[in-house]
């Protein structure tokens, strides 16, 4: 039984149910509450109530610690190896290693703490939206009170700039009209009155409510609270984002894997080689016991979590360029995997201005463009421009909306910001475009006399006299409703004619079918004596002037960048809690795909999630949503194994904005807690930055990939030449200590180095990959095993060279591991063109970074080969010319080997010649 047809006990809380006051009478209302609205509640009543409801204000969430949050930064299994690594390489009295591995974890750690830090903010974003203040009668007198204090009950006064302070059932309403885009995604104001609407009406048609935490933009009201904090349609959405689950990110989540697995493969590895050496190869147990030690840590990429860490800080500075800004780390790579945008309309798609688009007259119907506010464009028609001066009734009907208006256009910081009624500031901007200086008009024909919009009847009347002594009526409202109200029309000629009210039906269908608002003005001339406006002077005696169509206009480059997107094989679909036949519009506008076909949120909920699931492969636009829908939809675009970025700028959308992979606020004209449940924000609240934004990501996940191309096969090669050596009873050729130098000085340049890699050419060519692709695929196993072969046979091929020589082992020694690097090196430029040939001028060229990377490796290399203070640490010697041209030499066979296996692989994997990542299986377009 629903709680609101009972009448409220000493034990039974009021009724909060938000989904029965919209239903009921305002007397109903009353009675349910037990309260007078002329007197309102007393200080007992509001005492007594404010126990059993608590504050208006919404609560906090339950935190941990935040010595327990840093600690939990530990908690992965890398870390744990790289503690370990820290541990032993201690113990081997290598310092600098144990510092280096240190400083990588403490610094991961403390990134990690503080973007979980910030995500925490999404509450507090919400809480901070409720009205600091309100209005009431208590007691029978009007006072201003804390928000927090209002009790289901109060009578609240509404006007024109408050924030509602709780969700209010309307007593009475005045043109009252109310922006609730943060709840709805409808950008214009919404007209409301106070008859009750049916059950299950959407939140945008629920006409006799106004809800916490919108914005009263015209008129005044009286209502009274049904529900406060959570009960309240905010705080309903407050507790569906507490519950709201974060996806962990493809990147991370195969970085666990990828560190499980290899954690568990070096460990068996080195168990098996330390009873292999002491009982097999009889070596003493200390000094295999340090062999397998140092063989442990070079296997173990120690630079990895900072290479990634340093990548995705240069894809952040790079996104911040093209206007997105990220909140967390790991978004950046996730944005690379994106299969499918789900955008928000209002303010995202479009530029949350109205805007004028088509006019109709008595025999042509014109287009109209520009941006927003902005007082300049074009009209035209048949799509050719045309001069304004040659069609008088254009004038006569920009005269009628410039001055039939109560909003004010001002220019702030370059942009042109409507005060007043949106759909009002539009008109003002048609007016210019339509030939009419707006203000000029208002001086020569100044008001005298107005009938305010009201919703009852559905118009506006202003009377005008100029100095002429000459008096009008202008008039401006709801196309059926002014139709009504006339018996002629003005013909092109400018003379008037009979009504044809069928064509102006037709015609006003016709506009609305586009999505867009209509309104229709009308005028008549009265004696300049007449200075007094009635509505028996509008009734029945106007002359029909035209029709206007307003629409939110989709942003210009909007179109070009969903094209980008679907030539990426990236799907975008529009998730709006506007009108279907104004998303449909809109969607055909930007290029959609199917834009007929709409689902509403009545659709969605009489469908199953199987149901759903099959239409979302087709639909592409959903209209009326709540924020559950929203959530609904991105939760099961995930479960067909799509990597969902979903945009938003509205508290609806912050449910939707935290669960999806990667959430995308707008940073303009969002909501803070829009803001802060995102991972991205966009400065610009441009669409098309989303496409800049993807193809950073892409980057990020190449240059990530081709990092771990890069590290796992040179870690490989290093750790393949100790196992080999303890195998087969061999001498090493480098030794534990100057394995760990490589490792220190080619990790932290030669790895650091490819995360600064430029985008690829055909970067948003490519299908997204799978958000279940694995980081380690066979194709990267099989590289790993070609290049470990390589280096050990380059390693022991120079090593016995040496030794043949007659070179003392230092000696040899010292020509290994300079190969070793050598090959590194030109290793480096093979993996820095994944997608096609090294054997190219730009790839040769490379980039600064590489270069200084590998002057920097070069200089260390002749440092312990040299300097005799490194040589007695590392037991070096120096290496006579021509065995260095030899080592170089070396360097230039591996890289020949590796690009021309490259080249046959991906023509037999892929005959037309398509290039393909290393890694990466070929995909169908």
């Amino acid at each position: 039984m629903n709680r609101a047809s009972n009448a409220p006990t000493e034990r039974d809380p009021i009724p909060i149910d938000v989904e029965a006051w919209y239903t009921l009478p305002a007397q109903q209302v009353l009675e349910r509450l037990e309260v007078n609205e002329h007197t309102g509640l007393n200080d007992a009543e509001v005492q007594a109530r404010l126990a059993r409801t608590g504050f208006n204000r919404l609560p906090e969430s339950a935190r941990r610690p935040a010595w327990l949050r840093f600690l939990l930064q530990f908690h992965n299994i890398l870390i744990y190896v790289l503690l370990g690594s820290a541990v032993i390489t201690a113990l081997l009295q290598h310092l600098w290693d144990t510092v280096v591995i240190l400083a990588v974890v403490v610094a991961n750690a403390i990134i990690g703490y503080v973007q979980e830090g910030k995500a925490e903010k999404a509450m507090d974003a919400i809480r901070q939206m409720l009205a600091p203040r309100a209005a009431v009668i208590r007691a029978g007198e009007r006072l201003s009170i804390a928000g927090e204090t209002l009790v289901p009950g109060d009578i609240v006064l509404l006007e024109a700039g408050d924030k509602v302070p709780a969700d209010l059932r309307l007593l009475h309403a005045n043109r009252l009209q109310i922006q609730e885009a943060i709840l709805t995604g409808e950008s214009a104001a919404v007209e409301k009155h106070t008859e009750p609407v049916r059950l299950g009406a959407p939140l945008g048609d629920r006409a006799c409510m106004a809800f916490s935490g919108t914005l009263v933009t015209c008129g005044q009201a009286t209502g009274v609270v049904v529900a406060t904090a959570t009960a309240a349609e905010i705080g309903r959405i407050s507790n569906l984002l507490s519950e709201v689950e974060t996806l962990t990110t493809p990147l991370v989540q195969q970085m666990n894997v990828f560190a499980r697995w290899l954690t568990i493969l070096i460990l068996l590895v080195a168990g098996l080689l330390l009873v292999y050496g002491h009982f097999v190869g009889h070596y003493a147990f200390n000094e295999i016991f340090m062999v397998v030690v140092g063989m442990s840590v070079a296997a173990i990429p120690e630079g990895l979590p900072a290479v990634l860490t340093i990548t995705l800080a240069v894809g952040v500075r790079a996104m911040a360029r093209r206007n997105a800004i990220v909140r967390r780390l790991p978004a950046i790579e996730t944005l690379g995997s994106v299969s499918v945008i789900c955008t928000d309309k209002t303010g995202t798609l479009t530029r949350n201005e109205m805007m004028v688009a088509s006019v109709v007259t008595r025999d042509l119907t014109f287009t109209v463009d520009g941006a927003g506010y902005q007082p300049s464009g074009n009209m035209n028609l048949a799509d050719q421009l045309i001069d304004t001066s040659n069609h008088p009734t254009l004038a006569e009907l920009g005269r009628a909306a410039a001055l039939c208006n109560d909003a004010v256009l001002r220019l702030h910081d370059a942009t042109w910001k409507v005060e007043g009624d949106p759909m009002e500031g539009a008109l003002l901007a048609f007016s210019v475009k339509a030939g009419i200086d707006g203000e000029e008009e208002r001086r020569t024909w100044p008001r005298t006399d107005a009938i305010p919009f009201d919703a009852k009847h559905r118009f506006m009347a202003t009377l005008h006299h100029n100095h002429e002594r000459q008096a009008s009526i202008y008039v401006k409202g709801a196309p059926e409703q002014i139709l009504a109200m006339c018996a002629q029309q003005r013909g092109s000629t400018g003379a008037t004619e009979p009504l044809n009210a069928d064509y102006w039906h037709q015609q006003a269908n016709t506009i609305a079918g586009k999505g867009q608002r209509v309104l229709a003005f009308a005028s008549r001339p009265v004696p300049s004596e007449h200075t007094v406006l009635e509505f028996g002077d509008v009734q029945g005696s106007l002359t029909l002037l035209g029709m206007t169509g307003m629409i939110d206009p989709p942003r210009p480059e909007t179109i070009q960048a969903v094209q980008q997107c679907q030539a990426a094989g990236i799907a975008v679909k529009m998730i709006t809690g506007d009108h279907s036949g104004t998303a449909a519009a809109i969607g055909a506008q930007i290029g959609l795909q199917n834009p007929d076909k709409v689902l509403t949120g009545v659709d969605l909920d009489a469908m199953n999630d199987g149901t759903l699931k099959e239409a979302l492969k087709d639909v592409n636009i959903f209209a009326r949503t709540s924020p559950e829908h929203k959530l609904r939809l991105v939760m099961l675009l995930q479960s067909n194994g799509m990597t969902v970025a979903m945009t938003g700028d509205g508290v609806n959308d912050a449910p939707a904005l935290k669960r999806a992979d990667a959430g995308i606020a707008m940073g303009d004209k969002g909501s803070e807690a829009a803001k802060e449940a995102a991972d991205l924000v966009l400065a610009d609240d441009n669409f098309a930055s989303i496409v800049a934004a993807v193809r950073e990501g892409r980057t990020v996940y190449d240059n990530i990939k081709k990092v771990l191309s890069w590290t796992l096969p040179t870690n490989a090669g290093e750790t393949m030449t100790i196992i080999v050596a303890l195998l087969f009873g061999l001498t090493l050729p480098v030794t534990p200590i100057q394995i760990l130098w490589i490792n220190l000085i080619t990790a932290i340049t030669l790895g650091i180095a490819l995360a600064f890699e430029p985008t690829e050419e055909n970067t948003m060519r490519r299908p997204p990959r799978s958000r279940h692709e694995p980081l380690i695929s066979g194709a990267l196993i099989w590289h790993m095993v070609l290049v470990s072969i390589l280096f050990l046979c380059g390693v022991y091929g120079i090593f016995t060279y040496a030794l043949d020589r007659g070179y003392p082992v230092e000696l040899a020694r010292t020509i290994a591991v300079n190969t070793l690097v050598v090959m590194e090196i030109f290793h480096l430029f093979f993996i820095r063109n994944l997608y096609g040939t090294s054997l190219t001028w730009e790839a040769v060229r490379g980039t600064k970074v590489v270069w200084l990377t590998v002057a920097v490796v070069t200089f260390a290399q002749f440092a312990i080969t040299y300097a005799p203070p490194l040589q007695r640490v590392f037991a070096t010697q120096a290496i006579p010319f021509m065995d260095g041209l030899l080592i170089i030499a070396v360097g230039i066979a591996l890289f020949a080997i590796i690009e021309t296996e490259k080249q046959i692989r991906l023509r037999l994997t892929d005959p037309k010649g398509a290039t393909l990542i290393v890694g990466q299986t070929p995909k169908s377009p």
